[in-house]
């Protein structure tokens, strides 16, 4: 790392693996502080289900924070809590089985698609380190579950897994096909405009599970749960539990925690519908910053649109002065690019 000094304050940089390859950023070494209600809002989602009108009035305030940071909490999601616990249930019996129970379903034998991946699974970039606060996790596409029969049977002797789980993806993936619908009006179209890519889009759930830090409070190197990142496709929704620990970056380059609130779903935009908007909307970077002695879960899910489907700039994006940013790609390639870049920066795209 390296660092530099202002008048108020001293600034490191990270790497980070994007689309144009390893790039840097400039971020204060000051502690983290609270996320103003301006900076990641609360967002009531009753209005989704209301007339058009109403419609547009949620499309405007999630412009508004698409814009501004790129994450927002949304209450009254349509999800009932029951369903929520009763997923949180199966992760943690998934994830106090023994090693060797887990690694039946190691992910190294799907192609890393599917499957379980244990701690220290991943390293988000090369200047923060990955250790006692890595997370080990289990998850993915349940379509692709469907493809290999042996998740399951491995999972058959823990009673209702399948079942929660499948059950949670769908109504997540509901959740997310109704909000596909208003970015498309946050960004000035029809509110259809994008219903022909999600009839069978990507869209991945996964159960993560921190294990905790018995000498947290004498660790003095950093360490994180998930280092600085973006995400990779259209945008996430993470169920977070109690513990705190997610951070999010400001254009300021401050570090915000982005604490839990009781009752919502942080929704963030990623890398393919920021490109989309010809980076209006914000992909913004953030972290897991895990330093505590207990559990910490999270359970995400990303969204993108269909794997074959190619996409551009959308129009209202572009005009004179602001051309097209980016070349249209299908998002099954922009997917396993992206994914390419993770583990390898030497991969660029052009």
């Amino acid at each position: 790392m390296s660092s530099t000094e202002t008048q108020t304050q001293t600034y490191t940089h990270i790497e980070l693996r994007s689309a144009q390859g390893p790039t840097f950023r400039q971020v204060s070494t000051a502690p983290p502080r609270p996320a103003t209600e301006d900076e990641i809002p609360v967002i009531d989602l009753g209005p989704i289900n209301g007339n058009l009108e109403a419609r547009k009035g949620l499309a405007a305030k999630i412009r508004a924070a698409a814009e501004n940071t790129g994450f927002f909490y949304i209450k009254n999601h349509g999800i009932s809590e029951e369903l929520i616990q009763d997923a949180l249930s199966q992760a943690k019996r998934f994830f106090d089985q023994p090693a060797s129970q887990k690694e039946k379903l190691s992910s190294q034998k799907y192609d890393h698609t599917v499957g379980y991946s244990g701690v220290g699974w991943a390293q988000a970039n090369r200047t923060e380190s990955k250790g006692r606060g890595n997370p080990e996790m289990t998850g993915s596409d349940t379509s692709y579950y469907a493809l290999h029969d042996s998740i399951w049977e491995n999972v058959s002797h823990l009673q209702g897994f399948r079942d929660v789980t499948i059950a949670f993806w769908q109504r997540r993936l509901e959740l997310a096909r109704k909000l596909v619908q208003i970015f498309a009006l946050a960004l000035d179209l029809p509110e259809t405009y994008f219903d022909d890519i999600t009839t069978h889009p990507g869209a991945d759930g996964l159960y993560i599970h921190y294990p905790g830090t018995p000498d947290a409070d004498k660790v003095t190197d950093f360490d994180v749960g998930i280092g600085s990142h973006t995400d990779i496709q259209c945008f996430t929704l993470l169920w977070q539990d109690m513990s705190g620990g997610l951070q999010v970056l400001s254009a300021s380059g401050e570090w915000l925690n982005a604490h839990p609130i009781p009752g919502t779903i942080v929704v963030n935009i990623a890398d393919f519908l920021s490109r989309l908007s010809n980076n209006r909307f914000k992909s913004t970077v953030h972290r897991v910053y895990n330093r505590q002695k207990t559990s910490r879960y999270s359970m995400p899910f990303f969204f993108g649109f269909n794997p074959d489907s190619t996409c551009a700039v959308v129009p209202t994006c572009v005009d004179d002065e602001h051309p097209p940013l980016y070349d249209p790609i299908s998002c099954g390639k922009w997917h396993r690019t992206r994914l390419a870049m993770s583990r390898d920066p030497k991969v660029v795209m052009r």
